[in-house]
């Protein structure tokens, strides 16, 4: 009796081991690659799979979004300016098949593919271009990783820089530049404001010299805004109209055009020398003295 006890139980034990080593659960984003003798017999899952144990041999894969992390590559741009940039991909799996027939292991793959490309693509482009179009090269990147994985059965979906670090001296260089550029752009804009202006100054003055009326009124409104500041001492502007008349009177430069001009004392006097009247001046005898 005791011997049969002993047997059931090794016969349980055994199919116990045989039943955990042939079933197994694959989850929904689980696939199973399985091979029978090493040849590629079928693809399973997801749910119950059963394998023939010590013939069946199955390689889980997962088909979910994978998060690669591409460590600082150091770079050299195209002018010549070294950099450090570190970026991140992300992948998975659309063919389990080919993701393990392939390639021996696609996840190391994917990352030196991903570091190589990373330092060809950037080694082409110039440090504005790095600086300011990172969405330009990131579909770059991710196009020419994916043409790549393509083969192994491994999408790639996007690839990010993250950061990009440059030496000090071209820090301090961007950062003068971009001062320069905002100095310039700031002096254009005063430019254009005061041109502007200018041109509407010369249009208001063309339209009050056109009509006089206009003028006038802004006379008295400035007269109007002089005295209702409080002011004890007013300067009173005399208008332009008063003046003009004796701006343009004959009068105004001393000179009468009714009045001929009247000859000087030595164009009178025919009978004296002009050089000798203006050197020494003849005596004159006087009534007293004789």
């Amino acid at each position: 009796m005791t011997e049969l006890i002993v047997i059931v139980c090794v016969v349980i034990i055994l199919l116990a081991m045989l039943a955990s080593s042939s079933i197994r659960v694959l989850r929904e984003y689980e696939r199973g690659v399985v091979f029978r003798l090493g040849r590629l017999i079928d693809l399973k899952g997801p749910g119950l799979v059963l394998l023939i144990p010590a013939i069946d041999r199955m390689e889980r894969v997962s088909l979910r979004t994978v998060t690669l992390r591409i460590p600082v590559q150091e770079v050299i741009t195209r002018d010549n300016v070294p950099a450090k940039v570190t970026a991140v991909t992300y992948f998975r799996v659309i063919d389990a098949d080919r993701a393990i027939v392939e390639v021996e292991d696609f996840l190391a793959a994917t990352s030196q593919i991903a570091q190589t490309t990373l330092r060809s693509i950037l080694g082409k482009a110039d440090l504005d271009a790095l600086l300011s179009e990172r969405e330009r090269l990131n579909e770059d990147l991710q196009q020419v990783i994916d043409q790549q994985t393509e083969p192994w059965g491994v999408k790639v979906t996007t690839v990010e820089i993250k950061d990009v670090e440059i030496p000090t001296n071209m820090q301090r260089a961007i950062a003068r530049q971009a001062e320069a550029e905002r100095e310039r752009r700031a002096k254009v804009i005063n430019a254009e404001a005061e041109f502007q202006a200018s041109a509407k100054l010369a249009e208001a003055a063309d339209v009050i010299s056109r009509n006089p009326t206009t003028l006038q009124l802004r006379y008295l409104q400035t007269l109007g805004e002089m005295g209702g500041d409080n002011n004890s001492t007013i300067v009173f502007p005399l208008p332009l109209d008063l003046v003009r008349p004796f701006l343009t009177s004959p009068t105004a430069n001393g000179q009468d055009k009714d009045r001929p001009d009247e000859p000087s004392q030595l164009e009178a006097r025919p009978d004296v020398d002009p050089m000798r009247a203006m050197t020494r001046p003849e005596p004159v005898a006087h009534p007293l003295r004789n």
